[in-house]
């Protein structure tokens, strides 16, 4: 019998499935299509979705079937043009684009290889859940009916989620009044107005009392293509037939290939000629949010639980963040290490993720076509995100801040260094390297003395004799003339920061320990090491052993 059933195999549907499994946890997934869908609804992948990814093992897959995202050019109404570009060079990785069939594909095949299969043509029909367990009705391909019993359920079904519905959860929230246009095309910009590879395009034209008029050109990886998105027109907004009414109106017709170069003409005073159309839709926009993520022994996540307009490409990437917070957690609660009060932080944590994102994507979509103040280069990369100040978060300071005003705190996404110098390997490694892995990390800071490293193996035993299923990894704080590495002694990985970019990327001094969920997030900081506040904090997580 499998613990968990995730029902919808889009990509949060994907990452939890694989997420789970990556824990031990036995899973299932189903999704109602026979087949995956071919439009290209997501493209954008942000910078903090490929670290997610790079630990799932697929970061690579996904970059070498995408197109790197370098910027945006702006036109108005024919009397402003600019581009922008956005320098990502400091993080790991920058924006990619990558149409969603893709990622589906490859999320697909990697989930198949943990020896779970998508079971399509079934359909989630209702549940009945208690203490213990959760009942699921599902209908096969063929009609067949079938009852089964699963430790928890986790609907990753979309905007029209039939399990936050089976479990009485609202969605708040509003839609915009108009639908949108989208099409898949080829275009062929003038010779002396070209768009650069990896460049998106924004074009608007204001109107009285109206909203704008637009022609969005996001790139596609093959050369040439685009996904264009605008306005449509009253006659195409069609009869309301549901409540949340978002995503694309595949009962309803497509704009055709004049409609779509319709609105560019008219938009821009140098358009490009527009061809070979593989698909077209209408798509509405709502913003919403679940009253709650979970019910019982019941979870929703991505567009089940949050709806928003497409600016900045958040919503696909809010979604795989929801699951990668909650595959670790329904991990350590199945295999008996965590109490199930480590799921209440699912919600606690993700929910007011999406409220913001609610709130700064309707935001932008509201303000189109006027001016706009200036954007954090990183507001759209979820590198930002924090769970500052929440439940289960801890730093212990022996003293004040000092000077590292900007040092990563409990709650914040732990940075990446690179650089890093290990014995016996041959090249430099970056600290994500040695982070890699399923559980906690504890990231500790020591200088040259042997000393220092004896005293932190004790550590790192006492906490392996605890019971702790904690990684330790320890990095050397030697100045650049300091030639040697530390041995490799027991129960941790020992490195040397030899560039100075773990020292600068934590605002690290000897003595200083990091203590980093599975999801890459810092649950707990000392500075300096604390063994009695940071054994307090385990006991946050794991059972008493």
């Amino acid at each position: 019998m499998a613990d968990v059933l995730v029902v919808g195999a889009g990509p949060v549907g994907l990452v939890l499935a694989a997420g789970l499994r990556r824990h031990g946890v036995r899973v299932r997934i189903v999704d109602g299509r026979t087949e995956p869908l071919l439009f290209c609804r997501a493209i954008g992948v942000t910078p903090r979705t490929l670290e997610v990814y790079e630990e799932m093992g697929v970061a690579m897959d996904m970059i070498n079937a995408g197109l790197w995202l370098e910027g945006v050019r702006v036109d108005l109404g024919g009397a402003v043009s600019r581009t922008q570009s956005v320098d990502l060079s400091d993080l790991p990785y920058a924006s990619l684009g990558l149409p969603q069939p893709e990622t589906e594909r490859i999320l697909t095949r990697h989930l198949s290889r943990l020896g779970v299969e998508i079971e399509r043509g079934v359909t989630f029909l209702s549940l009945q859940q208690d203490g213990n367990r959760v009942r699921v009705q599902l209908v096969g391909a063929d009609g067949s009916m079938e009852t089964a019993d699963f430790a928890y359920v986790a609907g990753c079904d979309g905007a029209h989620s039939d399990v936050r519905r089976a479990i009485g959860v609202g969605f708040s929230g509003e839609a915009l009044p108009y639908p949108f246009m989208l099409g898949d095309v080829k275009a062929q910009w003038p010779a002396d107005a070209g768009l650069p590879r990896g460049y998106a395009l924004r074009a608007l034209r204001v109107r009285e009392n109206a909203p704008p008029d637009m022609f969005i050109a996001i790139p596609l990886p093959q050369p040439d293509r685009y996904r264009v998105s605008m306005l449509a027109g009253p006659e195409a907004a069609g009869p309301a037939t549901d409540a949340v009414e978002h995503g694309l109106q595949s009962s309803q017709t497509g704009p055709t290939l004049a409609d779509l170069q319709a609105v560019a003409d008219r938009v821009m005073v140098r358009p490009p000629v527009l061809s070979d159309m593989r698909w077209s839709s209408l798509f509405r926009i709502s913003m919403r949010l679940a009253d709650s993520y979970r019910v019982g022994r019941v979870f929703i996540a991505g567009d089940a639980a949050h709806i928003h307009p497409p600016t900045g490409g958040q919503g696909m990437n809010t979604g795989i963040q929801d699951a990668f917070n909650l595959a670790w957690k329904l991990g350590l609660v199945i295999a008996g290490q965590a109490t199930p009060a480590l799921l209440d932080s699912y919600e606690a944590e993700r929910r007011p993720v999406a409220q913001d994102v609610i709130k700064r994507t309707t935001e932008e979509s509201l303000s189109l076509g006027r001016p706009r103040q200036p954007v954090d280069r990183l507001a759209d990369t979820q590198i930002l995100v924090s769970y500052r100040g929440g439940a289960g978060f801890h730093d212990h300071l022996a003293a004040a801040r000092d000077a590292r005003e900007l040092a990563p705190l409990a709650g914040d996404r732990a940075p990446d260094a690179h650089g890093l110098v290990r014995s016996g390997v041959g090249f430099p490694l970056r600290l994500f390297d040695l982070m890699r892995g399923a559980g906690f990390r504890l990231v500790v800071a020591i200088d040259g003395a042997a000393a220092s490293l004896a005293e932190l193996e004790q550590r790192a035993a006492t906490l392996g004799a605890a019971g702790f299923p904690v990684s330790v990894i320890a990095v050397q704080l030697a100045p650049d003339e300091a030639r040697s590495t530390p041995a490799q002694p027991c129960h941790m990985a020992v490195a040397r920061d030899a560039a100075g970019s773990f020292a600068r990327a934590w605002r690290a001094r000897p003595g200083d320990a990091f203590l980093v969920r599975p999801d890459g997030y810092l649950a707990w900081t000392a500075r300096p090491f604390d063994m009695d506040s940071l054994v307090a904090a385990l006991r946050n997580v794991f059972v008493a052993q």
